[in-house]
This record gives C-alpha cells, structure tokens and sequence, in this order.
C-alpha cells in the first residue's frame, strides 16, 4: 500500500553534515507518523527520528540537539537532516512510516519500510 525510498545517503567527512530524504507513495494515510531509523554493523536496529502527523518531533539522545526531522506534505517527503556528524553515525538509515497518530521508538511500531541508504563518516 505504501513504497518508501531512501536517498541522500553517502560517504561524508566527520564535523559535516548531509540530508536524507525519503519519498513516499501509495495509498495515503488519514494520519501516520513517519520516522527514521538507523543500522550499524553489528548492532540492533536503533530508533533516531520520528515526526508525527501533528508535528510533534521526537529525537532520540544521540542525535538530539544536531538533527532535524522535517517534512515536505506537498512533495510526500520527510527529511533527516544530520549536523556534526561522528563515526557512530555510520549505519544503514531507514525510513518508516506508521498509521495513527503516535509516533514510536520501537520498529515493530512501524508498517512499512524503504529500502534504506548507506551513510558512512569518515575521520
């Protein structure tokens, strides 16, 4: 019902910063909360950004304070803008999207999934 695609992931130095944007299509929610998350080699799926169909932005603490969720309603796009990035950044980041009007730091809260995009910080 939903597609997901991810882009604007990539190879950045650490101190800088870079915006992922993520297009969706398909049959619309009358309201959904859509998110980012994040993985690492090695690691577990990790929550980093959710902005709900009222505006309300949950940011999780490793990224709180350098990162910005945002959204484009005409464009159906949400974006994740990422500021002084550091090595621990470097995963694979997915955008989700959930119906309802809650967001959640869990990923079995969400519906659907894109793909995801590669984001690597180099030093």
């Amino acid at each position: 019902q939903v597609q997901l695609v991810e882009s604007g992931g990539g190879l950045v130095q650490a101190g800088g910063s870079l915006s992922l944007s993520c297009a969706a299509s398909g049959r619309a929610f009358s309201s959904y909360t859509m998110a980012w998350f994040r993985q690492a080699p090695g690691k577990q799926r990790e929550f980093v950004a959710a902005l709900t169909w009222s505006g309300l932005r949950t940011y999780a603490d490793s990224v709180k304070g350098r990162s910005t969720i945002s959204r484009d309603n005409a464009k159906n796009t949400v974006y994740l803008q990422m500021n002084n990035l550091v090595s621990e950044d470097t995963a694979v980041y997915y955008c989700v999207v959930r119906s309802g009007i809650y967001a959640s730091a869990r990923p079995e809260g969400y519906d659907y999934w894109g793909q995801g995009t590669q984001v690597t910080v180099s030093s």
